[in-house]
């Protein structure tokens, strides 16, 4: 596959990187990377198929998406762990709430884009829209939330002298955006999707149009684009955990293929990263199924009377895996006073656990839930 990046132009006393447009017709004639390519397709095909078939998916896809959302802003140095993105904002450490506002930016971030697909294209206008919701009220706000930059960034390094990479200058920005967006939804491109989306995603981020967030938004075009292609019929795969686990890795692929044009490796990257994902994906599909049957058969079953309120909560875990005693009151309809009983009953079960160690404002916790996405 003859593929050429692109070169670095002179440009007010540096030196940026100007990528070619990619929306054209390729050879792919990377024959060794085939059996892997059809591992890739059969996995996703299988996530797909399995994502159907599981009852209530949409409460695992929430939790996939505070999952990828925590480990996305991870990548770019935010740390809140999913039981604290599930929490509410006055129920943060104050010095963390900014961490805690930003993850559940992308979480809207996300859902937004998934749910615009059905309106939408997969488009500027869309990773737009998800890019304004990610910078909304947080420490990027004025870095043109919801607009692709007007002035030069960069990566890596204090300024334009030490930086690591230099992406295009901003005017070119929209031609490049242009072609990418056109490139998605070329059919004649000869591609199989899983490469056209690993080569989408390399050219988002080298072009890097928005002054902050180019990361989060990058991964989640991935998914979006196999959404749109109808590679997945749910939101179920996302990559930033394999890209943070290998993070030297990824960046030395996306960077070999700017310096030598090195497509290839990143492409095995790609598709090792898609193989490995979709298996995980597959086997918290799969664990979930079991941890429902085991809590319905084996646990809940024990309470007699109780049963009806314990699947109403039990139900509600699945979708809202943190829970407060009055919200036990409001599932179930139970007193105050039942309404602690029965949550003890799910402690000896083993289904929930105190998390915050205080005597009043308690909150409890479905463990196992959140151990299948670790």
């Amino acid at each position: 596959m003859d593929f050429k990046s692109g070169s670095y132009v002179q440009s007010n006393g540096y030196k940026a990187f100007q990528p070619v447009k990619i929306n054209r017709a390729y050879r792919f004639d990377y024959t060794d990377l085939q059996p892997l390519i059809e591992q890739a397709n059969l996995k996703l095909g299988e996530l797909s198929a399995y994502s159907e078939l599981v009852p209530d998916v949409d409460h695992f896809i929430q939790l996939h998406v505070i999952k990828e959302a925590t480990v996305s802003s991870k990548i770019e140095g935010t740390h809140t762990n999913m039981e604290e993105a599930l929490l509410q904002e006055d129920e943060i450490n104050p010095e963390r709430r900014d961490d805690w506002r930003e993850v559940n930016n992308y979480i809207q971030a996300m859902k937004h884009s998934i749910a615009e697909l059905t309106k939408l294209p997969l488009s500027s206008r869309l990773l737009k829209q998800a890019h304004g919701i990610l910078l909304r009220d947080v420490r990027g706000d004025h870095k043109m939330p919801g607009d692709f930059r007007t002035s030069q960034n960069w990566i890596g390094g204090a300024s334009l002298k030490d930086a690591a990479f230099i992406p295009p200058t901003w005017q070119e920005v929209d031609p490049l955006m242009g072609d990418l967006e056109n490139f998605l939804h070329n059919d004649q491109t000869g591609l199989p999707h899983v490469i056209k989306i690993a080569l989408a995603h390399y050219q988002f981020e080298t072009i890097h149009p928005f002054l902050d967030g180019n990361g989060r938004i990058g991964r989640l075009m991935i998914t979006l684009y196999f959404i749109h292609a109808g590679i997945l019929k749910k939101p179920v795969l996302y990559l930033s955990d394999f890209f943070e686990r290998h993070r030297s890795l990824y960046y030395d692929n996306l960077t070999g293929i700017r310096t030598r044009h090195d497509l290839k490796t990143w492409i095995k990257f790609f598709l090792v990263g898609t193989v490995e994902t979709s298996e995980k994906a597959i086997q918290g599909l799969r664990k979930i199924l079991a941890l429902k049957v085991d809590c319905e058969t084996k646990r809940i079953n024990q309470l007699g009377k109780k049963m009806k309120p314990a699947q109403l909560l039990l139900h509600s875990l699945f979708s809202e895996p943190l829970v407060r005693p009055d919200e036990v009151a409001r599932i179930t309809g139970l007193s105050m006073v039942s309404s602690y009983k029965l949550i003890e009953d799910f402690e000896r079960l083993k289904i929930l656990k105190e998390i915050t160690g205080n005597q009043r404002n308690r909150i409890f916790a479905f463990h196992e839930y959140f151990d299948v996405f670790d």
